[in-house]
């Protein structure tokens, strides 16, 4: 079983924890802005590598402040 850190995120369970539309999450991974994998035709998102994304995103507002 995994652990709440080892969670993998489908699009609309991703788009709820960002809360951001489906639609836009779906442009971010278009652009490879996001990390995600493509799994057939669906895409996973891993919870840690979504934390360390946002905590990037963060530290570099913080540096063009």
């Amino acid at each position: 079983m995994l652990e709440n850190n080892d969670r993998v995120f489908t699009i609309k369970e991703l788009s709820q924890y960002l809360r951001i539309a489906e639609s836009s999450l779906y442009k971010l991974v278009r652009e490879g802005k996001i990390p995600g994998q493509k799994i057939g035709k669906t895409w996973r998102f891993f919870k840690p590598a979504i934390d360390s994304w946002l905590s990037e995103k963060s530290e570099n507002k913080k540096e063009n402040i």
